[in-house]
């Protein structure tokens, strides 16, 4: 069947009926920025002719829907998507020789439909409805607080959760470095549903808290207790980190509040990153001084060269 000039998709392309996909896409590039309407606003004829190229190529560029234009021309949908639609199909066998499928559709081959999948949902009066899903039991939130040593290695610990006023132990697996405030979820340890799965326990891991060491983000921070004698003198102190015992040593004269860096000695950030811990210097003083001592003491108070609390001020 030949197609009419008015509605020749190949004329309204500008293209030879053996085009090959390429010639077509670049065809339609071409005409496509030649007539879009934005580009033509003072041609009246653009936003027509721009429907017509989109028309054509969206034809044109599917191999299925191409075969069928070729075989039927710009009435190839009706042939394509229903063949049993009311009234005399163009084409079609006049006379009363009934509709012969194998002139559409193709007599076998790679190309051939087969007839038993479009009659094939009426059999037997089934149908192809999929059932929803039974509702999920809802999930539950809570939070932990894990020490600092389950933090930095992982491990596992046990918690009493209050489901629906029943008691029940639960053992949760800890991710190594996992960062205080993430979430871990637990599936299948929410509340039940009558007929459907159970829904997730979701907890928030917060860092239980210690006297001496804080998480900042990949880095881990020490306050380090040292003596009056090892803050006046120096020292070497054996201080714990994630990765063993370090020995960082202490400069003579150092104040409370002055900070120490160990590198590479903090939690893995994003992108596999190690972060640093970093060591603040806390004098203590001893829970008590012999009275024979007292006499040193006053002469370490003249050693002071300019008042101690000197620029503490509003």
């Amino acid at each position: 069947m030949e197609t009419s000039m008015a509605n020749d998709y190949y004329k309204v392309l500008d293209v030879e009926r053996t085009a090959s996909s390429e010639e077509i896409s670049k065809a339609y590039r071409k005409l496509a920025r030649k007539f879009h309407p934005d580009l033509n606003q003072d041609d009246k004829n653009a936003k027509k002719r721009f429907q017509e190229v989109q028309q054509a190529y969206d034809c044109l560029n599917d191999p299925e829907k191409r075969k069928m234009y070729d075989q039927f021309g710009d009435n190839y949908e009706q042939y394509g998507k229903n063949p049993f639609a009311g009234g005399q199909s163009r084409g079609a066998p006049q006379g009363g020789a009934g509709f012969d499928f194998g002139d559409i559709f193709g007599r076998g081959g790679a190309g051939g439909v087969d007839l038993g999948d479009i009659f094939g949902q009426f059999a037997g009066g089934q149908s192809r409805t999929r059932r929803a899903a039974p509702p999920r039991g809802a999930d539950i939130s809570a939070e932990i607080a894990v020490p600092l040593r389950t933090i930095i290695h992982g491990g596992e610990t046990r918690i009493q959760l209050d489901n629906d006023g029943k008691m029940e132990s639960i053992t949760v697996k800890i991710p190594a470095g996992i960062e205080p405030g993430k979430k871990v979820r637990l599936r299948g340890q929410g509340h039940p549903s009558p007929n459907g799965k159970p829904g997730d326990l979701i907890l928030k891991v917060n860092l239980e808290p210690h006297p001496c060491f804080k998480i900042v983000g990949s880095n881990l921070e020490l306050r380090l207790p040292i003596s009056i004698p090892e803050a006046v003198q120096g020292a070497r102190i054996d201080v714990p980190t994630p990765a063993g015992t370090v020995t960082l040593t202490i400069p003579p004269m150092s104040n409370s509040g002055k900070k120490l860096r160990i590198k590479g000695q903090g939690l893995k950030g994003p992108g596999g990153v190690v972060g640093d811990m970093m060591v603040e210097l806390m004098i203590r003083l001893p829970e008590q001084i012999p009275a024979a001592n007292m006499e040193g003491i006053d002469q370490l108070a003249a050693a002071y060269i300019k008042p101690v609390r000197d620029g503490v001020q509003l």
